[in-house]
């Protein structure tokens, strides 16, 4: 029993952390539950385990049963990619042809991959959506179990930069953010259950909440953020939100019976009491998030304020004033949270990790990891931080301790 134990026992305590199957983590929250990895970094950085090329896109990363998923556009198809998520070795990959989508920007897909039940759901740029598992005999390739066109086939309209937003798996339904206020697929056959009216589909991932005890997702369009019901897209209600362009791109975030919502271009951001209507808090423009959604500690928000194109910041916001606590010029980026600290990703690469606290921005590591341009969120799964640039080059950082 004693030689049972002893692994168990000498175990690190970063194995106790869990696995980031969608975008935004198993809390859809952007923050890791994992502690006890490693925060004070040589000059060098982290070790870095290992690095691949994952084409064009700005797809984040998901990681499931020692496996990492995310796509990319290379030589005029996407593709999703399953590797190994230790060594980087691929495993298997699957392409469609696509359109690189390169408007005012490099272009590529942007949605995430989402992993459930040992099935991959993937939403493309352009209204492909498809259910795939390593193929059974063709090894090095994926087998779809079912495809789907949205635009071609329910005609939902696709938005000025494609659908950007990452499948989102609730029980028996596949819930993607498309026309104004969401589509619903069945999980195992892709049929159509419900699609809200035509309209211009914001860029942000549904987001779940519970409102009279049923299950909701708050989806943004191109002018609203818009809770609607899962078993039928009945609208619960809607928060007009109109943002230059229609860059909704930013999840909502949910504590309690308030809801976040932000967005670049200076339009800013709002704080609103959730009820038979939503009642405003408070409304400035303390943090534009244009891309990524900030994420909620404590009382306070962290998060990128500023566009891509500009001079963006860092900032600390508090959640029940809408204050700025504090600000820290770092440009523009993307970020995570684990165990009440920041993993802090610019967009020209520098990669950073401090304590998320209302008392300033103190990192105790700072190394340079990526070219520009680093508009994707890292990820830390079980002590391994996944990072990536819109070219592809996706590295993996040890973080994990008594290595």
């Amino acid at each position: 029993m004693i030689r049972k134990l002893l692994p168990l026992l000498l175990a690190p305590l970063w194995l106790a952390a869990e696995d980031w199957p969608h975008f935004r983590g198993p809390q859809h929250d952007g923050i890791s539950r994992e502690k006890n990895w490693q925060t004070d970094w040589p000059e060098t950085g982290p070790k870095r385990l290992w690095e691949a090329q994952v084409g064009i896109g700005f797809s984040s990363m998901a990681v499931a049963k020692g496996r990492l998923y995310t796509l990319g556009h290379n030589e005029g198809a996407d593709t999703l990619y399953c590797l190994d998520a230790k060594t980087g070795r691929k495993q298997w990959s699957y392409s469609w042809l696509s359109n690189i989508g390169a408007k005012f920007y490099i272009g590529g897909p942007g949605s995430t991959p989402t992993v459930a039940d040992g099935r991959v759901y993937v939403a493309g740029k352009w209204g492909e959506v498809s259910c795939l598992v390593p193929h059974p005999k063709n090894a090095g390739e994926g087998q779809v179990l079912w495809a789907r066109h949205l635009a071609k086939e329910d005609q939902v309209r696709v938005p000025t930069w494609g659908f950007n937003g990452s499948p989102l798996v609730l029980g028996d339904r596949l819930l993607l953010n498309a026309g104004s206020a969401g589509v619903a697929l069945d999980l195992k056959t892709g049929k159509t259950l419900w699609k809200s009216a035509d309209g211009e589909a914001g860029y942000a991932t549904p987001q779940p909440v519970i409102l009279g005890g049923q299950p909701h997702v708050i989806v943004s369009s191109g002018r609203a953020y818009t809770a609607v019901k899962v078993a039928d897209g009945q609208e619960a209600w809607s928060l007009r939100w109109f943002t230059r362009y229609g860059v909704n791109a930013a999840d909502a975030i949910v504590d309690g019976d308030q809801v976040f919502v932000g967005s670049g271009y200076r339009k800013g951001c709002g704080l609103y009491k959730i009820g038979a209507e939503l009642t405003e808090v408070w409304k400035n423009k303390n943090l534009s998030t244009q891309m990524n959604a900030a994420v909620k500690i404590g009382d306070h928000l962290y998060g990128f304020d500023g566009d891509s194109g500009g001079p963006g910041k860092l900032r600390c916001v508090s959640w029940k004033t809408g204050e700025v606590v504090w600000e820290h010029a770092t440009g523009f980026g993307a970020l995570t949270a684990a165990d009440d600290r920041l993993i802090v990703l610019t967009g020209t690469g520098a990669l950073m990790t401090a304590p998320a606290t209302p008392k300033g921005f103190k990192p105790s590591g700072r190394t340079r990891v990526l070219d520009k341009d680093c508009w994707t969120a890292p990820v830390l799964a079980n002590g391994l931080l996944y990072c990536r640039n819109s070219k592809g080059h996706l590295i993996c950082l040890d973080l994990r301790r008594d290595q």
